[in-house]
């Protein structure tokens, strides 16, 4: 029986950060549009030029999901699939997904896919990839229902948070009008928006400065839940630096088992946008 994990590249996970000789995992790209330009979500995408792009083109950006056919080839590498994708409110992936479903089940209907709606993007796709994983690998004959409902009462239980401190591309997108954003970033005040249970965003608070950005967020992630033993993933986008100091005041705020740092691909680059964070726990 063999196996295989599928996430959509909001997960800013690759192959190189995967550790398992039993379980393939596999990243469908998306694509992100900047003018007359398309930069493909994949290994070799240099998200500092796509920054670039964006920052130099007056026109929004968008993003284009996966087609069904990228995620049909992924489901039939394996006897068993486990995929996860990007909110389904955020994006046409989770959809792209379960029409890829669908046909490959129309004419390998022994092949078993399972889909799951994140209901976020980044850390929380790494988190839910990484217990299939250790569900399938933990079990001497894994069982593919059951590992399967284990997963998605695990997504019911994961938050995510971020912070953005750049906001040209809300307003290009015409959500934040440019008087406001620009007084943001000259006053220095970071916002604070966090995923809800319906994979929507909202913003819930804003902070000026560093330091109390960063407490303002460990004190969110305490009131959302319990984050005793909690792995917490941080992805940065080109910010590196306050991803480190985040750390630190989680790790001194709260008792979480562990706290990795991991660098915002294209998807999650286009949202977080320069010095974005972006928390799943």
């Amino acid at each position: 029986m063999t196996w295989n994990i599928i996430c959509d590249s909001s997960s800013d996970l690759t192959s190189a950060k995967w550790a398992s000789e039993q379980v393939r995992f596999t990243s469908v790209p998306l694509r992100i549009m900047v003018g007359h330009q398309e930069f493909v979500d994949n290994a070799e995408l240099s998200v500092p030029a796509m920054l670039s792009a964006m920052e130099s083109e007056k026109n929004a950006a968008s993003t284009s999901c996966p087609s069904p056919g990228a995620f049909a080839q992924a489901f039939l590498e394996a006897d068993c699939s486990i995929c996860v994708t990007i909110s389904s409110n955020l994006s046409g992936t989770y959809s792209a997904a379960m029409m890829g479903r669908d046909m490959v089940l129309e004419e390998h209907p022994e092949k078993r896919i399972c889909v799951i709606d994140s209901k976020s993007a980044a850390g929380p796709l790494v988190l839910l990839a990484r217990r299939a994983r250790d569900l399938i690998e933990e079990a001497e004959t894994p069982n593919f229902e059951e590992i399967c409902q284990k997963l998605r009462l695990y997504q019911a239980s994961l938050r995510t948070t971020f912070t953005l401190e750049n906001f040209d591309n809300l307003i290009k997108n015409g959500r934040m009008r440019p008087l406001v954003g620009n007084l943001l970033h000259t006053l220095g005040i970071h916002v604070i928006a966090e995923a809800t249970s319906q994979g929507t965003i909202r913003v819930v608070d804003k902070a000026r400065g560093e330091n109390k950005t960063y407490r303002a967020i460990t004190a969110l992630m305490a009131a959302n839940k319990d984050c005793t033993g909690a792995h917490v993933i941080i992805s940065h986008c080109e910010n590196l630096a306050g991803a480190l100091n985040l750390k630190e005041q989680i790790l001194k705020a709260l008792p979480v088992k562990e706290v990795e740092i991991l660098a915002c691909r294209g998807l999650t680059s286009f949202y977080a946008m320069e010095k974005g964070l972006i928390l799943g726990y």
